[in-house]
């Protein structure tokens, strides 16, 4: 994992040993303020990095950032926001070469800088291997931490080994630990006592037991981000739908509402009405298949215009089965419709079949009982579930 042993045996004692919210050595942060979070007592600013005025955004700066692979409006704006100048190629070249050994892609570390360019100006071995051994210690994926670069920045013994170890002692397990962390890298970079202990303390107070609790983070890390007023009042409004906290669903529909602010909720609501549906069948739709709620307007319109106007499908019925609202119109529906349109036209399955019924169902049953079958008599069903027959209605 890219460490020597004597490293990864002081990162597993540092995991096990520092008390909650210890302090000490190893690791100190230099940029204690990170978005979206709340601000530790003390701020500091890299002696490495000035502010430039927005109207003057360092031209070299910029250059340097488009080497890295960012586009010269990105590295424009990221220099101009990030209020950031690189005094030093050879330190940026050296943090960039630090990363790439720690596994990052060249994809990864444009996609890290984009949001958080001051690591290029970070000390790579007395700032930046401290973290990324303890997070290879952990088997945490390079690409995912990407998404959340400013983890590398975050104090080692004050922030990072204090929250995993709070986690750790409410998920259990480290397979567990690294399947939430993935879902949601942003998660941690949550204040222990000021985020993540009210969260999970809200959480017990709402009448989940220790595993639930557990199997909630492992589903959604990010509702360690939601403050105690939101995840209470997540309680009251499933409750009010009938839920209970024994319901195997309750933790997917709290997970799903929790990632949505409840303006955002009411909206959504709305807009599913806008179909014709009653409330009564969208919450029903939703307890069912919570995850409805995530999608985007436009990903949810195009597929209930497709099942409606090309499948002749009665809203109602595809309420009653929202996962099909789930599938990929593109890589799954169409392709499907594609196969059922084949069989018709070689007289193979009838045209009384159950639409909606036979598009249901995991890939494998599908392609075991309408591709596969057929495929010696019917080659097409094959170009068709691999999207090289276009569905073009069912005649």
């Amino acid at each position: 994992m890219f460490t020597s042993i004597c490293r990864q045996r002081l990162l597993l004692f540092r995991i096990h040993q520092i008390p909650g919210g210890g302090g000490g050595g190893g690791g100190t942060n230099p940029l204690e303020l990170i978005p979206g979070t709340i601000p530790l007592a003390r701020s500091y600013t890299s002696p490495a990095v000035s502010k430039v005025p927005n109207s003057e955004p360092c031209r070299d700066t910029i250059s340097y950032l488009i080497s890295c692979g960012l586009s010269p409006a990105a590295a424009g704006a990221v220099t101009t926001s990030q209020h950031l100048r690189i005094r030093s190629t050879d330190k940026a070249d050296a943090v960039r070469a630090l990363l790439r050994h720690y596994g990052f892609a060249d994809a990864d570390i444009v996609r890290a800088l984009r949001s958080a360019s001051v690591l290029l100006v970070l000390d790579p071995e007395q700032i930046l291997r401290p973290k990324l051994d303890f997070f290879a210690s952990l088997g945490f994926e390079t690409h995912k931490l990407a998404t959340e670069p400013l983890l590398l920045a975050r104090s080692l013994d004050k922030h990072l080994v204090p929250a995993i170890q709070f986690l750790r002692g409410i998920i259990g397990s480290d397979d567990d630990l690294r399947l939430a962390f993935h879902r949601v890298p942003r998660a941690l970079a949550g204040d222990l006592d000021n985020n993540m202990r009210p969260a999970v303390e809200a959480l017990r107070r709402g009448g989940l037991t220790e595993a639930s609790i557990s199997k909630l983070l492992v589903i959604r890390l990010g509702v360690l981000l939601s403050s105690p007023d939101r995840i209470s009042e997540i309680f009251d409004e499933l409750k009010a739908m009938g839920m209970s906290t024994l319901d195997p669903r309750f933790l997917y529909c709290f997970r799903a509402m929790s990632a949505v602010k409840r303006d955002s909720w009411l909206r959504k609501m709305a807009f599913f009405q806008s179909f014709g549906l009653s409330e009564g069948e969208v919450l029903q739709a939703f307890k069912t298949q919570p995850t409805i709620f995530l999608f985007t307007d436009e990903s949810i319109q195009k597929k209930v215009r497709f099942l409606l106007d090309e499948l002749k499908l009665g809203i109602s019925d595809v309420i009653a089965r929202p996962v099909v609202l789930g599938y990929s119109l593109e890589k799954c529906i169409l392709p499907r419709c594609a196969v059922l349109s084949v069989l018709m036209r070689e007289g193979r399955i009838g045209r009384d079949i159950k639409l909606l019924q036979a598009l249901l169902g995991s890939s494998r049953n599908f392609k075991v009982r309408y591709v596969l079958r057929h495929a010696e008599y019917v080659p097409d069903v094959v170009k068709a579930y691999e999207g090289k027959i276009k569905f073009e209605g069912f005649k």
